[in-house]
């Protein structure tokens, strides 16, 4: 029976940290020692995190204990801010949610590499900071890393993606209401969405090569959770090659599958899942990418990445069945 690792959660309220929490409580090898928030202080996890009721007596703190291993999920920005204003002890882990470090890796001494395990599992094993990828990030990503791989990726990619409303976070604005969602879409950052330059850094590192242009038109859609993505782009590879590369690049990566089928969001959700289906109209190769945002696009990612950083099987705690209806 192996030793469980302490952990603690700051930034504790939010859709991420809650998930992570409904993950964590069930790992075999974990004990969240703590979860962090000044604004609930003394308050049961519970009260925020409804799901959790019956599952945990935990309440939230407002000091945090010595751990191995710290998750942020606190809002972008704030991550660097957090690390500054606490003392946290230098040979604590720190796995971050948010995007601070996903460009600039370094702060103090610390040195965050790229937690996309499908694109740098070695580096996240001997790793001792993390900085998870942005949801959208990791499904185009996984779309996209086989071609920059084989160095296939030199025309402009298409891409159409439609998230669901968890992605804007728990805070409410005036599109993140129900009575503005539902039965409701838009657009909004097209070609301009803040998780094109993390994409970028990543495909220019794998290919070798500066990544070609990407022309990303993100949309809110009208459910609460998934991200659904297609992209396209000239490949002169016919369709069986594709299948075989994808197939391939993949094999080894437990959470990372192409399907054969046409994917539907249901056959992610709930799971650390990406699905991949491929398709190839005259030049241009189109590739479907689904994942559940709060969970392969957030929380399941990151206690992925803290398998790998543990020694632990990399899919301990992860093996979630969908609900497919």
């Amino acid at each position: 029976m192996k030793q469980k690792i302490s952990c603690a959660i700051a930034g504790g309220t939010g859709y991420t940290a809650g998930e992570l929490l409904r993950i964590l409580l069930y790992h075999p090898y974990v004990e969240v020692e703590a979860i962090y928030s000044t604004s609930n202080a003394g308050a049961p996890v519970a009260s925020v995190h409804r799901d959790l009721f019956g599952e945990t007596e935990l309440c939230f703190c407002s000091e945090l204990p010595k751990t191995e291993l710290l998750f942020l999920c606190l809002s972008h920005g704030l991550s660097a801010q957090f690390l500054e204003q606490h003392n946290i002890a230098p040979d604590t882990k720190v796995i971050d949610l948010g995007n601070d470090f996903r460009l600039n890796p370094h702060h103090g001494e610390r040195e965050f590499i790229y937690g996309l395990p499908e694109l740098n599992r070695y580096g996240i094993s001997y790793a001792r900071n993390i900085a998870n990828p942005g949801c959208f990030a990791t499904a185009i990503q996984l779309a996209l890393l086989p071609l920059a791989y084989h160095q296939m990726l030199s025309d402009e990619v298409h891409i159409h993606a439609i998230t669901g409303s968890t992605g804007a976070g728990r805070t409410l604005s005036e599109t993140a209401h129900f009575s503005y969602r539902s039965n409701n879409m838009l657009v909004y950052k097209a070609f301009t969405h803040q998780h094109l330059d993390e994409i970028h850094q990543s495909l220019t590192l794998l290919g070798k090569r500066a990544s070609p242009p990407i022309n990303f038109i993100p949309i809110r859609g009208n459910y609460t959770r998934g991200i659904f993505a297609t992209l396209y782009t000239r490949c002169a590879w016919s369709l069986d090659e594709a299948k075989s590369y994808y197939t391939n690049y993949y094999e080894n990566h437990p959470f990372t599958s192409l399907s054969e089928q046409e994917i539907s969001l249901k056959e992610v959700i709930n799971t650390n899942k990406c699905l991949l289906h491929i398709h190839k109209h005259n030049d241009y190769l189109l590739i479907t990418s689904i994942i559940d945002n709060l969970i392969k696009g957030a929380s399941g990612q990151a206690v992925q990445n803290m398998n790998l950083m543990f020694g632990f099987e990399e899919t301990t705690g992860l093996k979630i069945k969908p609900v497919a209806f």
